[in-house]
């Protein structure tokens, strides 16, 4: 393998690592979604997407492979894309969509009657509330009136600061820290134990879910943990 391509392949490889599963807020380079990426001595990319079971659902399947498919399409020099999801029951409707640049709706004429912004829209409000949970969880005062500022930089702080920017919610130093994703407006303070509790379980369940979605993935292509995230 050329150097180029060594290049190419890690340009592919980590603009996957930009495209999250939309319910578990996870890159799917880390859940091991990604089962082959590679770029030929001529620039052309393929990429071959699975999921955890034969029957996730359509429309977060969907999401996936057509963001895949926009972060690749990114990358300078490529001379063309393959991106297809494999082992899924609607994978020939979701690959066909895709390549067409059609829509949800378009794709599974008949079936589907809405786009999928509105869902996106609602897994990253409970990106936000898991965020917030992770970062309140490593503080150690109240933090009903602490702003974004007040918190000490981490990774978890900068990841909420992104999920909240994607929203438009506010999300710069001397915007507060407890925040509705729904509205973005700040948490009263006869609210804050009841947002903390509802931002704890979202984020215990994400967590699950996530556990629950790499064993999975790992007994069904009898994976290793360490062979997940390899491509």
């Amino acid at each position: 393998m050329t150097a180029v391509v060594t290049g190419a392949r890690a340009a592919v490889w980590a603009a996957l690592g930009t495209v999250r599963d939309p319910e578990l807020d996870e890159p799917l380079t880390d859940l091991g979604f990604v089962a082959r990426c590679e770029v030929s001595d001529a620039g052309y990319a393929v990429v071959r997407l699975r999921l955890p079971t034969y029957f996730c659902a359509p429309n977060f399947a969907f999401l996936m492979v057509a963001d895949a498919y926009d972060a690749v399409a990114g990358v300078p020099g490529l001379t063309g894309l393959d991106i297809r999801l494999d082992d899924h029951f609607a994978a020939d409707v979701i690959n066909r969509g895709v390549a067409a640049r059609q829509g949800f709706v378009a794709s599974f004429e008949g079936e589907a009657v809405d786009e999928l912004d509105t869902l996106r829209y609602d897994f990253v409000r409970k990106a936000v509330l898991a965020g917030t949970d992770r970062v309140c969880r490593s503080l150690g005062r109240d933090p009903q009136s602490l702003t974004l500022g007040d918190v000490p930089r981490s990774p978890d702080l900068d990841r909420l600061r992104a999920r909240r920017r994607e929203l438009g919610l506010p999300a710069e130093d001397g915007d507060p820290l407890l925040l509705d994703p729904a509205t973005g407006t700040a948490v009263a303070p006869a609210d804050a134990k009841r947002h903390l509790a509802f931002a704890r379980l979202t984020r215990t369940s994400m967590e699950a879910n996530s556990g629950v979605c790499r064993g999975m993935l790992r007994a069904r292509y009898a994976l290793t943990s360490e062979e997940e995230g390899t491509g």
